[in-house]
């Protein structure tokens, strides 16, 4: 994986964007915990297509974040990023927080993005399934809650190279932490529900809608509302996997995306 930056015009936020493989492009955008080390989701995908993974800012070294006051905003400057690196069709795949940004572009400028994959999307709320306030988490309960193995989870959110539960790596965890979720607070906090519902119809993009069917942050039942909601749109569910889903499975979710489009 390689780093390069664009700056956006006028405001002039410097974005990050990761990007590794070759073939198709595919543009990926992060959830509220941003890209872990050595990303096995976005390793995965670039055995298939050329991932290009901007950060949002407020994550990694992307700079702006004071520019961006709601999920308006956040959707105009991720359509500005996706025109600024100039990409050809991509398949746009977003996780999370990314996948309820990928939908809101998708809904907002439906002739651009014509294939679209969302990795168990916030967005959406129902009152049966509240979602996870995940603001209210401490570290070390977060591996349990983002993935089915908690321990294999664990050693992904630390690279093998820590404890959540050690003083230490946990003030270190909370410094990293605070910039990239006050960013992600402006769209999930206090829920995560800026009336994207209102907006799903308006999506024409052939929709990929992935899940684990062990996800305790955002149940698996949201991807049934959101399949109701898209009219061109599969669900996938996939066995023995949490809400990181394409970093615990993250060959399942490249194979679902294969054989999709």
């Amino acid at each position: 994986m390689k780093s390069r930056f664009i700056t956006l015009k006028p405001l002039g936020a410097r974005i990050q964007v990761v990007e590794a493989g070759k073939g198709r492009d595919l543009l990926f955008l992060h959830g509220a915990g941003g890209h872990m080390a050595n990303d096995p989701l976005i390793a995965a995908l670039a055995t298939k297509y050329r991932v290009v993974a901007p950060l949002l800012p407020g994550y990694g070294q992307s700079s702006g974040e004071d520019g961006l006051r709601d999920m308006l905003d956040v959707t105009l400057h991720s359509l500005d990023v996706l025109e600024a690196l100039k990409l050809k069709k991509p398949i746009v795949v977003g996780h999370s927080m990314g996948g309820m940004i990928a939908a809101e572009m998708a809904a907002i400028a439906h002739t651009e993005i014509t294939r679209l994959c969302l990795l168990a999307p916030a967005g959406l709320w129902l009152d049966d399934h509240p979602v996870v306030d995940i603001f209210s988490k401490l570290p070390f309960e977060l591996p349990a809650l983002l993935f089915h193995d908690a321990e294999a989870g664990q050693k992904l959110m630390t690279a093998g190279g820590g404890n959540m539960e050690d003083p230490e790596f946990l003030k270190q965890f909370l410094v990293m932490n605070a910039r990239r979720l006050g960013m992600a607070g402006k769209l999930l906090f206090p829920i995560p529900d800026r009336g994207l519902a209102q907006r799903l119809h308006r999506i024409t993009a052939k929709t990929l809608i992935v899940w684990g069917r062990e996800d305790a942050l955002i149940a698996a039942a949201y991807g049934d509302a959101f399949k109701k909601a898209i009219s061109k749109s599969k669900l996938v569910r996939i066995a023995k996997a949490g809400h990181a889903v394409g970093q615990e499975k993250p060959a399942a979710v490249l194979k679902a995306i294969k054989d999709f489009f």
